[in-house]
């Protein structure tokens, strides 16, 4: 079983493949892949900030 990312660990992951474009060391072949990854890893980051969002209202709604 997988064992569910971090936030920090998808934002890093997400910087590493930024970096790696902007500094020209993205292959062609591998460029496409590399974009879908940080699509999927953008969508978990922002679901993930949703959720806490969500989460720290109903805390604050229930204090």
């Amino acid at each position: 079983m997988k064992k569910e990312m971090k936030y920090e660990e998808a934002l890093a992951q997400l910087e590493d493949i930024v970096g790696k474009m902007e500094e020209g060391k993205q292959d062609i072949d591998t460029l496409g892949e590399q974009l879908k990854k940080a699509k999927e890893l953008i969508k978990f980051c922002k679901d993930r900030l949703t959720k806490t969002d969500e989460e720290i209202k109903e805390i604050m709604q229930n204090a």
